[in-house]
């Protein structure tokens, strides 16, 4: 049994030995890279609505950078893209909308092959709309359409959607301005900070607590609250925002009521985690991990020094994938013992064995918390635990 819980544990970290990517992906995550990312926003505009002023002047401005269909029209304002890829991608957008596969302000990711150095490329594109006037309601829209790209499609597919809809939605005061006169003040940075801002906070926060990742990991299984102290605003967010992407909630079996209940058990047996960035490296103080959590530090540390935070946010993602096998064969094995003796011996075995038993019988409790029988074998569970903590 032992043999088989270490195979299957190995098998999650080793990223690089599995499907989750393409060859050519890993070969360039063996070493250590700055990935490239680029992003690239189009005045949309519908031809059958009026024209204003300001689409007026963008199109007189940039007619050699507008692609124009039988019922829209697409204009060139701002991209980081080398100028001989930029017309490629206008090209492929153009195709999306006459195929009506971009919805306004829900974004979709798909690979595009592009005249840059990686030649095919993750790509996030978004549709953002102006309202329409009241006057001409079904004349067809004015909006745009903004891109991001970095990595590749399975990678940015890590990456909740709604995370790239909100930073594009950030944008909308920023579009306002007649004729985008704080293109280079507002607009172009706010565009060129997209991957900093949606897709390297893990890697940075694996480079903040460098060995201690162990107890964020515990922390987020277990519904300890975090707290970062003597800190600028984007490392406490970023903290924040690890935290949540580790946390199994809504993704295992567990309803709210359960994970409500699971974090009050916490909170009467822990006290917060306290991370001092007035220190370097910061301080970490009411600090509590398992071996469970231990073994993944190496596999977040070897994927930070590769500078690459697609393969960080899978191994996050393979990590709480195998807390929640560890969960699922946990419940199974209770309610088999149920009725079994020797069920209960392999519930102890298995907790013996996974090194995740104090966070897996937390929320086994906290979700058995109305079947007394259930109880009672849990609690037999943690005495067994804290005896053998003991030796």
């Amino acid at each position: 049994m032992f043999t088989s819980q270490t195979s299957s544990f190995q098998d999650s970290i080793d990223v690089e030995e599995r499907d989750d990517f393409d060859s050519e992906e890993i070969a360039g995550y063996s070493q250590k890279i700055q990935l490239n990312c680029y992003y690239t926003i189009y005045l949309y505009q519908g031809t059958r609505s009026v024209a204003t002023g300001e689409n007026v002047t963008w199109n007189q401005r940039r007619a050699d950078s507008t692609t124009s269909q039988d019922d829209f029209s697409l204009t060139l304002i701002d991209s980081s893209l080398p100028l001989e890829a930029e017309p490629e991608l206008r090209t492929y957008i153009s195709r999306r909308l006459s195929k009506g596969a971009l919805l306004g302000g829900m974004g979709n990711i798909a690979t595009v092959e592009l005249s840059i150095p990686e030649q095919a490329v993750g790509c996030y594109c978004c549709l953002l709309e102006q309202e329409r006037s009241p006057e001409q309601p079904d004349a067809d829209g004015n909006g745009y359409v903004i891109c991001f790209m970095g990595g590749s499609e399975k990678g940015l597919n890590l990456y909740p959607f709604l995370k790239l809809d909100k930073y594009v939605q950030g944008l909308h005061s920023s579009l306002q301005t007649p004729e985008l006169q704080n293109l280079e003040t507002e607009l172009r940075p706010y565009l060129s900070r997209w991957y900093e801002e949606s897709v390297m906070h893990i890697y940075r926060v694996v480079q903040l607590v460098q060995n201690n990742i162990s107890f964020l990991l515990h922390a987020a299984l277990s519904h300890t609250s975090v707290e970062v102290i003597n800190s600028d605003e984007r490392t406490t967010a970023d903290v924040s925002r690890f935290i949540k992407a580790a946390s199994l909630q809504g993704l295992s079996q567990q309803d709210t009521t359960a994970a409500s209940l699971c974090k009050a058990i916490s909170e009467d047996t822990h006290s917060d985690l306290i991370i001092d960035c007035s220190t370097s490296p910061p301080t970490l103080t009411n600090t509590v991990s398992n071996r469970f959590c231990d073994d993944w530090i190496q596999a977040f540390l070897n994927a930070a020094e590769r500078c690459n935070p697609f393969l960080l946010r899978q191994i996050l993602e393979n990590f709480k994938l195998k807390a929640i096998q560890d969960m699922n064969s946990l419940k199974r094995f209770v309610r088999q013992a149920e009725m079994s003796h020797y069920a209960l011996f392999r519930c102890c075995q298995f907790l013996q064995g996974c090194g995740n038993g104090d966070v897996l019988l937390q929320n086994a409790r906290a979700e058995h918390s109305d079947l007394p029988e259930a109880c009672r074998i849990i609690t037999v569970l943690e005495e067994f635990l804290g005896e053998q903590a003991q030796l």
